[in-house]
């Protein structure tokens, strides 16, 4: 059995050369918003969920992108109630937020 029950990355990547990035989309912002919001939720720790953070996903032109594994399912977002959308359908009920994922 996994150390958490899902492990949700947002890719924070930051290019500095004018290329799309996720971090240029506020991927931080929206990344410390999920973290604050399942501490909320009280589902975070072993056994639950844990938000990281991670370098580039490679996917930053259909970005910015997060990834929930185990299931590996990849989604984009444009605003905090797209977050709230994949927590509360995903990390609290299982099930995939069909519109957002990529």
């Amino acid at each position: 059995m996994s150390y958490y029950q899902r492990h949700v990355f947002f890719c924070c990547n930051q290019r500095d050369n004018g290329e799309q990035c996720c971090n240029g989309s506020g991927s931080q912002k929206m990344r410390d918003h999920a973290k604050d919001r399942v501490k909320q939720l009280k589902l975070s720790g072993a056994g639950k969920v844990r938000i990281n953070q991670s370098g580039c996903l490679d996917r930053c032109k259909e970005g910015p992108v997060v990834v929930v594994y185990p299931e590996a399912v990849w989604y984009t977002y444009v605003d905090k109630d797209d977050i709230d959308e994949i927590i509360d359908e995903h990390l609290v009920h299982g099930r995939v937020v069909e519109r957002l994922r990529i």
